[in-house]
């Protein structure tokens, strides 16, 4: 089938749209090659995907309004992957504009283009940034989030609330997936590992926030494209028994879902660290800092639904995906 993909040129998008082109599917990708990290790096994602015949690559912002009408009704795909977004919860401080320009409207355009066009299933990115100041562990999709603690974590919520309102208007069905902490072969260089993986090999200090105490749910890119993929040929359905009287959050009346994807077993920053420290071969020097304005002390998805639903659950160990990660990055920057 024909699906379409924003963000295609993304850490995320890139990776999906290798796995939809080998299973056979005709891919159509959207990206803008915005500036947020190195260009070159999209563009090297993008060269994995130009070598399939079924892969159309399309140049532009999801922002403009006339030209995603334009493409959706020309192009008609079946289904839809909304993984364009400006990302990061740090950046969100210094640029919140970016975040309103591509989250908030951009999403309205992927919006408007699946409802006016028979979209059997809109999938999108949300992120475990949504939970914000929520403490219970591990975080659930039924627990209300009403708390971020970042604008990044508000667009995401937002998204949220929008695809819900899609989907009880125009019965479009929307599944929102919450992603905890991915990383692996072609990363984001604003990311943690990507980060300190280029300091350690130059001899420089890491920056270890929160003293260290720091937990994630770190979630390797390949458990995430496969989670992504089950749920987009399992469009959302309404839940039965839902009742106004005691919503629940993670799901509706409407054809809405949404789901953790994590690795449901968090690890300690400073295990993490470890890892690569080991699969480098080298000590990294540290210097640490307190906990940043936004970010959340640890994050812990609770999968239960997604395996229920799907029979999934994430399984890489992150030595061996910290290790993956070090062979890519050694291999990509011949260092």
């Amino acid at each position: 089938m024909k699906v379409l993909v924003t963000g295609s040129a993304g850490f995320i998008g890139s990776a999906l749209c290798v796995r939809l082109l080998e299973r056979g599917d005709e891919v159509l990708g959207i990206d803008n090659l915005d500036k947020y990290y190195d260009v070159n790096l999209k563009k090297a994602r993008l060269e994995r995907l130009e070598k399939h015949a079924n892969f159309t690559p399309v140049f532009m912002d999801i922002t403009d309004r006339k030209g995603m009408a334009k493409l959706f009704a020309k192009e008609r795909p079946k289904r839809v992957v909304n993984l364009a977004a400006q990302a990061g919860v740090r950046y969100s401080i210094e640029n919140p504009l970016a975040y309103i320009d591509s989250n908030l409207l951009g999403f309205a355009n992927v919006l408007e283009g699946c409802r006016h066009n028979d979209i059997e299933h809109l999938v999108y990115a949300s992120s475990s940034s949504v939970y914000g100041a929520n403490t219970t562990m591990p975080f659930s999709v039924h627990d209300n989030v009403d708390h971020p603690l970042s604008l990044y974590a508000a667009t995401k919520k937002a998204n949220e609330l929008m695809a819900h309102t899609y989907s009880n208007l125009y019965d479009l069905p929307t599944t929102g997936l919450r992603f905890f902490t991915v990383y692996g072969p072609w990363g984001r260089p604003d990311m943690a590992l990507f980060k300190f993986t280029k300091k350690i090999l130059a001899g420089e200090p890491i920056q270890v926030f929160n003293y260290g105490k720091h937990r994630r749910d770190f979630t390797y890119i390949d458990d995430i494209v496969d989670g992504v993929i089950r749920v987009m040929d399992k469009p959302a359905r309404p839940n039965p028994d839902w009742s106004g009287e005691n919503p629940d959050p993670g799901t509706s009346m409407a054809p809405w879902r949404v789901y953790n994807i994590g690795n449901n077993s968090p690890v300690d920053l400073m295990e993490y660290i470890g890892a690569l420290e080991e699969a480098l071969g080298k000590e990294a020097e540290k210097e640490y800092l307190p906990l940043q304005p936004g970010d959340v002390p640890d994050t812990y998805a609770n999968v239960d639904d997604l395996v229920a639903d799907f029979n999934y659950k994430p399984a890489m160990p992150v030595k061996e995906g910290v290790k993956r990660f070090v062979q890519w990055y050694r291999e990509y920057y011949s260092v």
